[in-house]
């Protein structure tokens, strides 16, 4: 049951930012391997460039930029998930599978409960998702 947003918080759009410093091996991954769609980028904004990944209606979207000065940032906890709902479990394991024979494998939850239904992988900045096999809330 979708509900409209309260007047308390009227947002049109969520996006999640995130910085990196090797944008390509982000660009393939959730583009290529993941299979988001490239919604937006940017290149020399102010000594940035950026990559915009989106779901169908764009109304929730992440973002990676990368600075020309960048340096590696560090992954958080194991723990710390973007959590990916898929409900056919052929089109999860196909997803599993690409990324896999791009390099990236499926590595164990620190939550066992994501390892039930998902399968965790780490991107390339070691940031972790999870291709859950349900349909969510």
């Amino acid at each position: 049951m979708n509900q409209p947003w309260t007047g308390r918080m009227p947002a049109v759009q969520f996006r999640t930012a995130r910085p990196t410093h090797q944008i390509e091996k982000i660009t393939e991954f959730y583009r290529d391997g993941l299979g988001l769609q490239v919604i937006g980028s940017f290149q020399n904004h102010q000594g940035y460039d950026g990559v915009m990944f989106g779901m169908p209606d764009h109304a929730y979207h992440l973002e990676f930029t990368q600075h020309e000065h960048g340096t590696a940032v560090p992954p958080p906890s194991e723990d710390n998930l973007l959590v990916f709902y898929i409900p056919d479990q052929e089109s999860r394991d196909e997803i599993a599978n690409r990324l896999h024979r791009m390099g990236y494998p499926a590595v164990p939850s620190e939550n066992p409960y994501w390892d039930v239904n998902g399968i965790t992988i780490c991107d390339p900045d070691g940031w972790r998702i999870v291709l859950q096999n349900t349909s969510g809330i």
